[in-house]
């Protein structure tokens, strides 16, 4: 019995202190709002994925300080625009620019992006020149490690690069910035005087029909710079004036003359040249091709205005490049 009174009595203990305790109600923690993403448009790093030739290396990272709005790129590719459901070239290229931006104007390189309408590469060379190269290079452009490749929307990217029919194909560089360190000074210089080439078989090279030429004569104690007009200069006259400008010696006279004539008929042989291979490329052309030709256009963009970016509206061109010419239509 007393085990069993021992237990009742243990039964009938008064509750601890902590028992009686009446529970913490626990504080609420207030919602936080609802992160919203917006989601990525199918073509939105169309332009950033497309190189941008010519520009120099230290000025690259430059065209991206600023977030350029290039909707019209991307608009053009949808039902009503000018690239909707046709196979297209795009390069870039970049043009500074003395702009307004917050306030204050500054010279910014502003990102171009051109779009070549055709069914077939516009070309697969690369066109290098400067002002202090003597004479203007057009080599493959896989020697300078650009191609044409074929852009994978962002909808796409998790499919099969060769089961997608790629309508829109963009040229690309693959030199690694990293390693540019180990590249000589003049293969470096190279990559910023490169222009996308092109060769229209039926409009007249701008240099087929030029008559002037430039003059580099390796003179002392400088060299004489000067372009000579065979068909509006008359070279006795041309020398006489160098002479009293000072910038030619009298016993330098007969060497300079001899030196021009030479300029001269390698002018007149390359245009011979030039007008040769452009008539035997229309012949040999299958009609096919000619068609392609005659209907492939050039369409150039420039970032649409935005408070992001400076505004470019008013210095919009429709100059391309010395090979392009103009472009069709500027947007």
């Amino acid at each position: 019995m007393k085990k069993g009174t021992k237990r009742k009595a243990t039964q009938n203990q008064p509750k601890s202190s902590q028992e009686n305790k009446k529970p913490r109600a626990k504080r609420a923690k207030p919602q936080s709002e609802p992160e919203y993403f917006e989601d990525k448009r199918n073509l939105e790093d169309l332009w950033i994925e497309t190189f941008p030739v010519g520009t120099e290396w230290d000025q690259l990272d430059s065209v991206y300080q600023f977030k350029w709005d290039f909707s019209n790129l991307e608009n053009a590719f949808e039902e009503g625009g000018v690239l909707y459901e046709k196979k297209v070239y795009l390069f870039g290229c970049t043009e500074p620019q003395l702009v307004m931006f917050k306030g204050e104007s500054k010279v910014v390189c502003i990102p171009v992006v051109v779009a070549v309408v055709s069914p077939f590469p516009p070309s697969d060379k690369i066109g290098i020149n400067s002002v202090q190269r003597e004479a203007e290079e057009i080599i493959p452009m896989k020697q300078m490690k650009m191609d044409w490749v074929p852009y994978i929307p962002l909808e796409n990217r998790d499919s099969q690069v060769d089961r997608l029919k790629s309508q829109i194909f963009i040229l690309r560089c693959t030199q690694r910035r990293s390693a540019l360190k180990h590249l000589k000074l003049d293969r470096l210089k190279k990559f910023e005087y490169c222009l996308p080439y092109f060769y229209q078989p039926f409009k007249e090279d701008e240099l087929e029909q030029s008559t002037e030429v430039q003059i580099i004569y390796p003179a002392e104690p400088k060299p004489v710079f000067c372009e000579f007009d065979w068909e509006l200069d008359e070279l006795e006259e041309f020398t006489d004036k160098l002479i009293q400008e000072e910038e030619l010696s009298e016993d330098q006279k007969d060497a300079f003359k001899e030196f021009v004539r030479e300029k001269v008929r390698e002018a007149r042989r390359a245009n011979r040249e030039a007008r040769e291979a452009r008539r035997k490329a229309i012949e040999e052309m299958s009609e096919e091709t000619k068609a392609a030709f005659e209907q492939m256009r050039f369409y150039k963009f420039y970032p649409v205005t935005s408070p992001d970016a400076p505004d470019v509206s008013n210095v919009k061109s429709p100059f391309i490049n010395r090979y392009y010419g103009k472009a069709h239509e500027v947007l």
